[in-house]
């Protein structure tokens, strides 16, 4: 089969598509035939070495994907042959084929595309946690929610989130046709930061008061000027730095204002850290992606897709992420889902 294989830490685009073996599942594991895979700026850190964590070389990219599973090893009851699941996995999804542990994956509603379902598993997964659970910034109707890069993956799920709990969503991008998408999504607010200073918008649209909660997957000065326009008590949650720069956070500021800091890796909930987890809290990813499942059902929200890439295009996918230039989601696809939508190879 085909696969993005990492044989060293380097760039994304020093690495290539190349023949590699098909995997076969062991214990708990369920073997699937890819069909969409999800693109987010982690997916360069990732390969580059530059990531929280470091898959043993060699080992084959990416971490969201949907497709059908082909096959279940020892102890894996959960799904049959033939079913449609997406998941947030360890590695490996960048490929014609692919296994994950049964427990990382969740059955996709029968109406969801394959390349919505990359969405769920990641960014909507992320950002439903981050906007709802009470310890990070657990958005009430009636909040000042302010969503940066609001036009890229999670981005475009906090505004269409935050809409859902009833807040009152201000929503930053860069560029007309941006805010347009922001807009029409439920952003009761926007603000070009390439036209405004969005510190300056945001008081001005509050009456002085502030946002009671940020959520923020830029870093650099984005965040720090976050911080002087948010209300006293007011929550902040970084969830991820597509501006290359990682704030240094001033905590006269959180001091004199009385603010809080939350971060989030949902990767943790998902065994990416030293001391797996995942089984612990398998209800509580399980329930939050059913969660999404539910509003997306009810038509509540709607991932929107930016552009489909194949498998041999890899480079040119993250590219589009990384020059922030997607309106929405980056999908790689493969076998029939890339026959489908007219880029197979």
């Amino acid at each position: 089969m085909r696969a993005v294989v990492v044989d060293e830490f380097k760039p994304y685009d020093q690495h290539e598509v190349r023949e590699w073996p098909s995997p076969a599942p062991g214990p708990r594991q369920v073997k699937f035939r890819t069909q969409a895979i999800g693109i987010s700026f982690a997916e360069s850190l990732l390969v580059s070495g530059q990531y929280q964590r470091r898959p043993p070389l060699p080992f084959v990219a990416g971490c969201e994907v949907a497709g059908v599973v082909a096959e279940c090893g020892e102890g894996a009851d959960r799904f049959q042959p033939g079913d449609r699941v997406c998941g947030l996995i360890d590695w490996g999804s960048m490929a014609e084929e692919g296994v994950a542990l049964e427990v990382s994956l969740h059955k996709m509603p029968d109406a969801m595309s394959f390349g919505e379902a990359t969405a769920v598993a990641s960014s909507y997964a992320t950002t439903a946690a981050a906007l709802t659970w009470p310890h990070l910034l657990n958005v009430q109707a009636g909040d000042w929610l302010l969503v940066h890069g609001a036009t890229g993956g999670v981005g475009m799920a906090a505004v269409e989130i935050g809409r859902i709990l009833g807040a009152k969503v201000i929503a930053t991008a860069g560029s007309a046709e941006k805010i347009a998408l922001a807009e029409a999504r439920g952003a009761d607010h926007s603000i070009n930061y390439r036209v405004r200073d969005f510190r300056e918008a945001v008081l001005e649209i509050t009456n002085g008061r502030g946002v009671d909660k940020v959520y923020d997957p830029v870093g650099g000065e984005v965040f720090a000027q976050s911080l002087r326009c948010m209300a006293p008590e007011g929550r902040i949650c970084p969830i991820g730095f597509a501006s290359g720069n990682v704030p240094q956070i001033p905590a006269n500021i959180l001091l004199v204002k009385n603010l809080s800091v939350c971060g989030l890796n949902l990767g943790y909930y998902y065994g990416w850290s030293p001391n797996d987890v995942r089984y612990a809290y398998e209800d509580l990813t399980r329930g939050l992606v059913g969660q999404v499942f539910e509003w997306y059902e009810a038509g509540q929200l709607k991932p929107p897709i930016d552009k489909v890439f194949p498998l041999s295009q890899f480079r040119e996918a993250i590219a589009r992420v990384l020059a922030r230039e997607s309106i929405g989601r980056v999908v790689l696809a493969v076998n029939e889902e890339a026959e489908r939508l007219g880029v197979g190879e």
